[in-house]
């Protein structure tokens, strides 16, 4: 698909990187020659994919534990990637989840502080964290995960989810602007509906069929048909005029 050494001598990083669309982020950087830190979530319990260990057994992925919804979670994992990493060419800020659904007016402040902690004040604090690193490469770029919630508010139960996402994507456009001197390229990426576990824990099956029929294209998106759109983004070769911008990946749910 890619360039196989596009970023060869390119030091990546990708949070929430355990499963789903980061998971398939980090094998694309893998494939094109980049070295990974993967932040594979609250702990190496999972089974990893076997593409994974070989790369962390060669040198090329370093995979780094940290939980993101408690205090100084995120700055213990930007440690161990500074560790590793002299210069941060690519950061990419995939980290969240809906945590629940919860109706407005039963959410509690420990779910509202869960969810925003998680979706939003990680991104801010890995960003600040690592940004020595990033100004370091001489010319670095940060891709943000957000969501088509942003600008749709999402599906009921997701007010705050989808709020927080809003939050990045604003966030996103204002950092460009303060980093465009430091030649740091700022873009996110907003996945539609996507068949990964996160709708298999938030949404029902017959939720999903009915969303589906809606789409132009008359299928729910995978987490290779987001990945490239990292890719490209990360690439100053690809995309170095673009920054500040939302690339939407839905399979044309938005094109009214």
């Amino acid at each position: 698909m890619f360039d196989p050494k596009l970023f060869e001598n390119r030091n990546v990083v990708v949070t929430g990187a355990g499963r789903g669309i980061g998971l398939e982020v980090v094998r694309q950087f893998l494939d094109c020659g980049a070295r990974v830190a993967v932040h594979t979530g609250r702990g190496t319990e999972r089974q990893l994919p076997d593409f994974l260990t070989a790369a962390e057994a060669d040198g090329r992925a370093v995979l780094i534990a940290g939980d993101f919804t408690v205090s100084g979670g995120t700055a213990k994992f930007a440690d161990q990637v500074l560790q590793a990493f002299g210069s941060v060419h690519v950061l990419v800020n995939n980290a969240g989840t809906m945590v629940g659904r919860f109706p407005a007016g039963e959410l509690t402040d420990s779910e509202y502080e869960a969810i925003t902690r998680l979706n939003q004040t990680s991104v801010v604090e890995v960003t600040r964290a690592l940004l020595p690193a990033l100004r370091a490469a001489n010319g670095a770029a940060i891709v943000n995960t957000v969501s088509i919630s942003a600008l749709t508010g999402g599906s009921p139960g997701s007010a705050i989810y989808s709020a927080s996402k809003a939050f990045v994507s604003t966030y996103s456009k204002a950092l460009a602007r303060e980093l465009a001197p430091d030649a740091i390229r700022v873009n996110c990426v907003s996945p539609g509906t996507i068949e990964t576990d996160f709708h298999e824990r938030y949404s029902s099956r017959e939720k999903l069929e009915q969303t589906r029929k809606t789409i132009p294209l008359q299928r729910l998106g995978t987490a290779a048909d987001c990945a490239p759109a990292y890719l490209f983004l990360a690439a100053p070769s690809l995309s170095g005029y673009i920054t500040g911008q939302v690339l939407e990946i839905n399979g044309g749910q938005l094109i009214c």
